[in-house]
């Protein structure tokens, strides 16, 4: 608001016309960009305000700042280049396999397959068996009947035929408890094996595990850096705030303001304005 504004506005209130809400909401505007015109000539002049002992506090309380923002940026980096290294270390662990680990794997597959032509060998034999047993029975039952009325020869002959059946059934015996036995060798190994690639996939956890470690205690420290820098930049900022104020306040009155203001006099006068326009729109919303 300029001078002639004001003079106007005031001789409208003394007619009735009274824009309280108005006025209060540009005066509220223009403090919001006061306080930033502060913050930013602040920030422009702060390295030139040493020699302002009024501004000795927040001059030095910048320096310090800005070295522990320094530190903490190179801890951040540090953290980060850790947390690319976990990361990195992790997809190898877990994309990778040992030698060992594939041999036994493959081992395990080739036992698996051989166990399975066991298996069928075993029920191959098994099937044989019981047709023989089936057929010995017949006999059997067939012998009882000749005995009881039938000729010497067909006796002989289905005698013949049960002790050739009888033969044929013990050496399926022996086939089926030879093929049972490399069966049961065949899982003794299978579970040998599996131990192992247990043994060997918990080494891999354990890898993996100390890489998600890091990679946990990284993310921790990267947020607390970052929430110090966050609370660092706050400080800062009402540090700048505090010597923008100060300076545009006492440019033209203070020989060591109107150096370290050098340059920057358009947004002073600026700055100055706004005061004014805030003033006077805070005496006008009877504030």
């Amino acid at each position: 608001m300029t001078t002639t504004r004001y003079i106007f506005a005031r001789f409208a209130q003394a007619f009735g016309v009274n824009r309280r809400q108005r006025r209060m909401a540009e005066a509220a505007s223009e403090m919001h960009l006061l306080r930033e015109a502060e913050q930013v000539l602040g920030q422009q002049v702060w390295e030139q305000v040493e020699e302002v002992e009024e501004l000795g506090v927040e001059y030095w309380n910048l320096r310090k700042l800005i070295a522990e923002r320094d530190e903490i940026r190179r801890k951040l980096e540090d953290c980060e280049a850790i947390l690319a290294d976990a990361h990195e270390q992790r997809t190898t662990v877990v994309g990778a396999k040992s030698g060992l680990h594939e041999q036994l794997e493959e081992r395990r597959g080739e036992l698996l397959a051989s166990l399975e032509v066991l298996a069928k060998e075993r029920d191959s034999v098994i099937h044989q068996a019981r047709e023989i047993r089936r057929i010995y029975d017949g006999l059997k039952m067939k012998l009882e009947v000749l005995q009881r009325g039938g000729t010497t020869e067909a006796i002989e002959k289905a005698r013949d035929r049960m002790v050739e059946l009888k033969t044929r059934f013990t050496e399926l015996k022996q086939t089926r408890d030879e093929v049972a036995g490399r069966i049961t060798e065949g899982d003794a190994e299978v579970s040998e094996v599996d131990t192992r690639l247990a043994e060997e996939r918990q080494k891999h956890r354990a890898d993996a595990s100390v890489a998600f470690q890091q990679i946990g205690q990284a993310n921790r420290d990267i947020s607390s850096l970052r929430a110090q820098l966050g609370l660092i930049d706050t400080q800062m900022r009402q540090l700048f705030s505090e010597i923008g104020r100060h300076v545009s306040r006492n440019a033209f009155v203070n020989e060591q303001c109107r150096r370290a203001a050098k340059g920057q006099l358009p947004m002073i006068d600026v700055m100055e304005a706004l005061r004014k326009s805030v003033a006077m729109n805070n005496r006008l919303a009877g504030m």
